[in-house]
């Protein structure tokens, strides 16, 4: 066993120590403590157990330090986990007080600030950071804030010692690069089915693509003749003989079959499942049959059976790391090397248990001793458990099959070790090969052979029997790129060489920046006299995402000429020269660009600068230009109501964690053919991804199975309760893509999960519908089993400071982004995440992360237009409510309600204070009372708040089809026309109210205008003259008079009111 450097370095090399560097640099309007209005201060810092002080600076609200402090990490792996405490105190010795005195007494505290790990930045990439100054108790007063550079450094602590250990044998070689697998050919092509060609609208029918059958590797045994004839010679392992496969047998890799949901875990599963010490919620099942009012319900159907009954009581045990999802009994083994064997060409590994046989790559001499290697590992579904396991050596070049077989050893299945977490991976052992004519197989192969469940740490890169195409079908963890706001403030140019425009028209010229796809366009600018100098003032944003490889494009462009644009200069600014900022109060300077003239490479019409015999790159002016990086903002690449990330770019500015996220992806049930096999056959091969904040997870693909389970299970650290949790679930179509091609995988669904709908320290398991709205309508493909928990410590207070800080970052409130060019940011993202999770391996496709992401939300629909005006009614629905309480009231409808509330405002106005507590009392009495109310479970898609279960043919057609042959496109107009038609007359009623308002005193109308005066001056007299009190009494109950003493006529208030002028009458 190869002994590793202390700390976990490498032997050989030198030891490396973390340090963290502290720089105070200053702190701002603190509170004096002198009593002559100021404050001599100084910075205590301590981390992990060190302390160090700065320097004190005697009578100054806003001290400048600018030291720094250094600190030894003793544990660099927990890093994240240590706190850095900066405290500022005032040094009582400096004040006038304490002259003479010695300065004897306690400093007074003027502030601090916890900094966690997880805000250290690397050495070069920190900035300064203000912290506001926190209390240390309930009655302390302090304000101000504190400048702080923290960042972190490796150096070596000094020479290692020499190692007199011998070398290691050619047996503990380090193991070789994995080649990246490549998919297995299909033995036929499947098709789309009806269902699935609709989803991937407007995607026209995917081509056929022939796929050529793999050849058969032979696997036959030298013969041996018996008595009746050839046949096949026994092989001799450790445990028992073991029988080589028939020459005519190819066995392929099959799905395993899927376990029975009633059958008892064997006791093997019973040591290796996890269990949770949290509460799971359960809620009776929803009763839904064929397509009634059930078939599309938002509400989720709660799982029971498997996990906890909805009888049983749930019993405290132990908590775990993969305790939300079903345990899945699984056979590994893992192919090390083998040594000892012939020389041969190609060798490779079968390894086959009951009906289940995988075939490993061809090993390769990686060590140049002869001995090939795989440092593979199988993963084969053990859900009914198999007598024995077989695992053989085969020569892939040899000449015939009967010279193939090298040898093999045989395991019995009882006897192999369980894997219970957290133990380490089991140790390969050397197994000596067996079988064949006598001295003709020898050698050994080492190999570990454990039974385990899919939380093991090998099963997300083993070859598993459930998936046969390893390319595009294992289990992935992604992450999205680190995006940041790039602002180009236009500021002036000077030396422009403009001809004069034409007669009657101004200068007109304009900045153009570009940045990647992404392109900007000043106002047009300022000229001075000359027409030589020009200014504009005018910031333009773009998204740039690390790593920062792109380089700005700038073009100055002279708009004057009534043709095309002439281009007068340009210049490239690489992306990472440009200065990082995390505020606003710091500066960034401004800077001088030369501009280049004409060159052909830019892609700018005619570029004429100067006449056409103008040299290229030569001086054409210079430009004035502040660019930074904001790293201050949150990259918004998700649609603003369902972000999961409020985080800002610089990780200097982020608050430690309020919890963990916790998804358990148990499986899918009644999923609906995505394409048809063998003509008749119909199957889906599903996968299912997550997305909460840069974290991307994809599941690994289930095939040919209408009910597949995945029983994965991720985890999330949570900075924010009111986020989104965004599950989709996806038909697998990149698997059957040929080398160059590009296959979309099909939509089947997705659900949302707000996590501040979940309390704390359960699990939520349910089942939620698959909803997809299609040109035909809304369509249910299925549904999917999740298990959720929020796990967050926090208590009252740690959720009061959470939901009363701001929900985006500092500047989007100082410099706060339109709404239209916030939009165009956030388009600028997706498609930046899209081309960055394409590059990887295996691609997580654009169509996935734009489906997931909700990139065409913006975009017009009749139908959620609909569904916004039925929100807005329901949110007004209470005030109505009010309304109709108060009318009815009125009318007396209820006597003794009646009275009542006669009783209840003379208490109130004879005792006015009273009104605030009664309000708030009674609001707490009726959230006590909706309390029995509350959701069991989260909410999953609403198919009726979408208004998608009643929308029109028509409606679809135009959602789905944005550019409509003419006479469509002409009724749609029309509809649009009577629509907008409904909208400005709704708009000149509400204008008019307002006109006939401000008319009272206007005196368009003399005589409305009088009376109105006449009435305010004679209610002014009585109401200086009569008590409040009894004015408010008698209003009351003027107002709640009997209807007997009513006329059903509009009030005379209202009728002068409708009399009042407006300004329609003006109107053409």
């Amino acid at each position: 066993m190869a002994a590793g450097g202390g700390g976990g370095q490498p032997p050989g090399t030198p030891l490396m120590v973390r340090r963290l560097a502290v720089e105070v640099v200053d702190a701002r309007d603190l509170a004096p403590k002198d009593g002559l209005g100021t404050s001599s201060a100084y910075a205590v810092v301590d981390f992990d157990g060190q302390r160090k002080r700065t320097r004190t600076v005697p009578r100054d609200l806003n001290p400048q330090w600018h030291e720094r402090l250094e600190f030894v990490v003793p544990d660099p792996a927990n890093m994240h986990a240590e706190a850095l405490d900066v405290s500022i105190y005032h040094d009582r010795r400096f004040s006038p007080s304490s002259s003479g005195g010695g300065g004897s007494g306690k400093n007074h505290f003027l502030g601090r600030v916890r900094i966690y790990g997880s805000q250290f930045s690397r050495c070069g990439e920190e900035g300064i950071v203000y912290f506001p100054l926190e209390k240390r108790s309930l009655l302390s007063w302090i304000r101000g804030e504190v400048g702080l550079k923290t960042y972190y450094y490796d150096e070596p602590a000094g020479p290692a010692p020499p190692e007199d250990k011998p070398p290691e044998p050619a047996d503990n070689a380090p193991p070789p690069e994995i080649p990246p697998e490549q998919p297995k050919d299909l033995p036929e092509m499947p098709a789309p089915t009806e269902a699935a060609v609709e989803v991937q609208q407007p995607q026209a029918q995917p081509p056929v693509i022939i796929v050529g059958e793999a050849p058969m590797h032979p696997t036959m045994m030298p013969p041996v003749h018996g008595p009746h004839g050839p046949m096949m010679p026994p092989v001799h392992g450790p445990h028992g003989p073991m029988t080589p496969p028939p020459p005519e047998s190819h066995p392929e890799p099959e799905p395993a079959p899927e376990p029975d949901a009633g059958e008892p875990y064997p006791p093997e599963v019973r040591k290796t499942r996890m269990a949770s010490s949290t509460e799971r919620v359960f809620v009776a099942r929803h009763p839904s049959g064929g397509l009634g009012p059930d078939y599309y319900a938002s509400s989720p159907r709660v799982i029971s059976g498997r996990f906890v009954s909805t009888g049983e009581a749930v019993e405290s045990v132990q908590s775990s790391s993969y305790d939300l999802v079903e345990p899945m009994r699984y056979l590994f083994v893992r192919v090390v090397q083998v040594r000892g064997i012939r020389a041969c060409e190609g060798p490779y590994v079968k390894v086959q248990a009951g009906p289940h046989s995988l075939r490993s790559r061809p090993g390769h001499d990686v060590s140049g001793t002869g001995n090939p290697e795989w440092n593979q590992v199988f993963a084969i579904s053990h859900a009914k458990p198999e007598p024995t396991l077989e695992i053989s050596v085969w020569d892939g070049g040899a000449p015939s099959p009967a010279d193939a077989f090298l040898g093999g050893v045989c395991f019995d299945l009882s006897d192999v070790p369980v894997r219970d977490q957290p133990d380490g991976p089991l140790a390969p052992q050397w197994y000596r090969l067996e079988g064949g004519e006598p001295g003709i197989v020898t050698g050994d192969i080492m190999v570990a052979v454990w039974i385990g469940t899919q939380a093991d740490e090998a099963f997300p890169e083993a070859w598993n029997t459930d998936v046969p195409y390893a390319a595009y079908t294992r289990s992935k963890v992604y992450q999205s790129p680190k995006l940041w706001y790039l602002r180009a403030s236009v500021i002036e140019a000077q030396d422009l060489r403009v001809p004069a425009p034409p007669q009657g028209l101004p200068f007109d010229v304009r900045v153009k920046i570009q940045l990647g796809i992404q392109s900007a366009r000043t106002r047009r600018s300022v000229a001075s006299s000359s027409g030589s100098a020009f200014a504009w003032s005018e910031d333009l944003m773009f998204v740039a995402s690390e790593p920062l490889d792109d380089s700005l494009i700038v073009f100055v462009e002279d708009r004057s000429m009534i043709k095309e644009p002439a281009l007068l200069g340009h210049t490239t600014i690489p992306v990472s020269s440009v200065e990082q900022r995390l505020d606003e109060r710091q500066i960034v300077a401004s800077r001088w660009f030369n501009l280049e003239g004409r060159t052909s490479d830019i892609g700018m019409g005619s570029g004429k600068v100067g006449g056409p015999h103008s040299p290229t790159g030569f001086y054409s002016g210079r430009l004035h230009l502040r660019l930074c990086l904001e790293g201050g903002y949150h990259v918004l690449d998700e649609a603003a109501h369902v972000c999961s990330d409020y985080r800002p770019t610089a990780k200097q500015l982020w608050k430690p964690p309020v919890g963990v996220l916790e998804l358990g992806i148990i499986g899918a049930c009644g999923l609906l053919p995505m394409k048809t096999k063998g003509g008749a056959k119909g199957s889906t091969d599903a996968y299912c991804a997550a997305k909460y904040g840069k974290k991307w997870v994809r599941t690994r693909t289930v095939t040919d199975s209408l009910n597949p389970r995945w029983n994965e299970q991720y985890t999330w650290q949570v900075y924010d309760p009111c986020t989104v949790l965004t599950v989709a679930v996806f038909d697998n179509w990149r698997m059957f893509a040929g080398a160059g091609d590009e296959r979309q995988d099909y939509r089947i669904g997705k659900v949302r999960v707000r996590v501040s709908t979940l309390e704390s320290n359960r699990v939520y398991t349910a089942s939620y519908p698959l909803l997809v709205l299609l040109r035909s309508g809304l369509k249910k493909m299925g549904e999917v089993q999740l298990a959720v928990r929020f796990s967050s410590p926090g208590q009252l207070p740690d959720t009061w400071a959470t939901y009363t800080s701001p929900l985006l970052p500092r500047m989007h409130y100082l410099r706060p982004i339109g709404v239209a060019q916030q939009e165009a940011l956030r388009g600028a993202a997706v498609r930046t995440v899209a081309a960055w999770l394409a590059r990887s391996e295996p691609p997580l496709g654009p169509e996935v992360v734009r489906y997931m992401l909700d990139a065409d939300a913006h975009t017009w629909s009749v139908r959620r237009a609909k569904a916004n005006w039925f929100r807005i009614m329901g949110v007004l629905a209470w005030a109505v409510g009010l309304a109709r309480w108060l009318d009815g009231v009125q009318r007396w409808r209820n006597p003794s309600t009646t009275v009542l509330v006669h009783v209840l405002y003379l208490v109130l106005v004879w005792y006015p204070e009273l009104v605030v507590p009664t309000a708030s009392l009674y609001v707490f009495i009726i959230g006590v009372w909706y309390y029995r109310f509350r959701p069991r479970a989260p909410a999953g898609m609403d198919a009726r708040l979408s208004q998608a279960d009643t929308v029109d043919g028509d409606e679809l057609e135009e959602e789905f089809d944005p550019v409509p042959p003419p006479d469509v496109l002409r009724v749609r107009y029309e509809r649009l026309r009577t629509l907008a038609g409904r909208v400005q007359r709704v708009m000149g009623d509400v204008a008019a109210q307002g006109e006939r308002l401000q008319s009272l005193v206007s005196w368009r109308d003399p005589r409305a205008s009088r009376i109105f005066v006449g009435v305010c001056f004679a209610v002014a007299v009585a109401l200086y003259a009569m008590p409040p009190k009894m004015v408010a009494v008698a209003s009351g109950f003027y107002y709640l008079r009997h209807p007997m003493f009513r006329d059903p006529m509009p009030p005379p208030a209202v009728n002068f009111f409708r009399r009042l002028p407006s300004l329609s009458d003006r109107m053409l």
